[in-house]
């Protein structure tokens, strides 16, 4: 392990917890933005053509900001970092709450992405160090925990403003409140070290490292689909009504969360391998369920199968990370979690020009067909790893 100030720092439970911690609130402030949207387009008087591309800013902030992450964590260290995104991530929380100017919101979203995209990649470099050292499989669940922390603030935030009449603003000072509660907990056990120093700036990924992050990419992709195509799949082709438009993505998301809580369990039992390439042909079987299902058991079974088989296919690759030696870790890390958030950019965008061109039923085909190629993919990074 480095040295800092000359002593050598080994992870442990603490730093496990505290890693834990960040994923959380990596998902809770998440969670606590969706809320605000909304209220942000009435409060500027947009359309929602401009509201798309003023949310375009938070990708463009994650995208500037990722590739330099894995530096800033080897110069600085995964807790100064950590702390410092994290501090600016529930202080932006509460600037967007009353942000009133369309050209003060475009730099407070770049910021908010910007710092998004710090933690998630900077907690992950912390997540694939702490795991190495603890030798046994902590990543699933570890990525859970940002699922779990989206569950919590979304229903936090829901109580708070339906059920006991607090302001946007309140609500918001709340959630930033417990972002800084958790951090202030947890930033002592925190790495004060982040792979290895120097190296380069911006993360360029080569090799096998390339790979993994074309799997992390249609991972993402597939995910980002399902949560904004869904809905419009389920209404405009299978018929259902608008109120159940959520429920695809529903049954999605709490497979994915069940999945990601015990994952770390089965793939000690039934290997990595199984569990990457059963998953992505069990996520396969769930594409053609939703498409050709006969009835709405199946269908839901379908979105079921996608977000079990796809749940563990990045928090294992991340893992694989530490036992490749093309990249340092400080770099790998953010190189394919550029590729990615490319992937969570692209997704709506290519299934919607592919959609009008065709049809929907062939784009969701589509999507079947890259969860196949994300197989083989594997496949062929399992044999150059292992």
């Amino acid at each position: 392990m480095s040295e800092i100030q000359g002593m050598k720092v080994q992870p442990g439970v603490p730093q496990q917890h505290a890693t834990r911690a960040v994923f959380f609130i990596g998902g809770f402030g998440a969670a606590s933005w969706a809320p605000l949207v909304p209220l942000l387009k009435d409060r500027l008087g947009i359309a929602e053509d401009v509201l798309g591309l003023l949310l375009l800013c938070i990708g463009i902030g994650s995208l500037l900001t990722m590739p330099l992450s894995g530096a800033a964590a080897a110069r600085l260290g995964c807790r100064r970092v950590l702390a410092a995104a994290s501090a600016a991530y529930a202080c932006i929380l509460l600037i967007l709450c009353q942000v009133s100017s369309l050209w003060l919101a475009v730099p407070v979203l770049l910021c908010f992405g910007a710092v998004m995209g710090c933690i998630d990649v900077v907690v992950n470099i912390q997540a694939v160090i702490v795991e190495k050292a603890a030798g046994r499989r902590l990543m699933s669940g570890m990525h859970g925990l940002w699922s779990v922390g989206g569950f919590v603030g979304a229903g936090l935030f829901g109580i708070w403003v339906g059920m006991l009449g607090f302001t946007p603003l309140v609500s918001t000072a709340i959630a930033a409140g417990i972002i800084l509660i958790i951090l202030v907990l947890s930033v002592r056990h925190l790495l004060p070290y982040g792979g290895e120093p120097g190296g380069r700036l911006i993360a360029i990924p080569h090799g096998i490292v390339t790979f993994v992050g074309i799997i992390a990419c249609i991972a993402f992709l597939v995910e980002g689909a399902v949560m904004d195509w869904g809905g419009v799949f389920l209404t405009t082709v299978r018929g259902f009504d608008l109120s159940m438009a959520g429920t695809g993505f529903t049954v999605f998301s709490a497979a994915m969360l069940t999945m990601r809580l015990v994952g770390d369990w089965v793939v000690q039992r039934i290997g990595q391998k199984r569990v990457v390439l059963g998953g992505s042909g069990l996520a396969f079987l769930g594409f053609l369920l939703v498409i050709f299902a006969p009835d709405q058991l199946l269908l839901f079974l379908g979105f079921f199968c996608i977000g079990l088989g796809s749940a563990n296919i990045v928090p294992v690759f991340f893992s694989l990370l530490g036992k490749q030696t093309v990249m340092p870790i400080n770099t790998a890390v953010p190189a394919v979690s550029t590729l990615g958030y490319l992937g969570i950019l692209m997704g709506p965008a290519a299934i919607g020009f592919l959609a009008h061109q065709t049809s929907l039923f062939a784009a969701f085909g589509f999507l079947a067909s890259l969860v196949a190629l994300q197989a083989i993919v594997a496949a062929y990074v399992y044999r150059r790893i292992l």
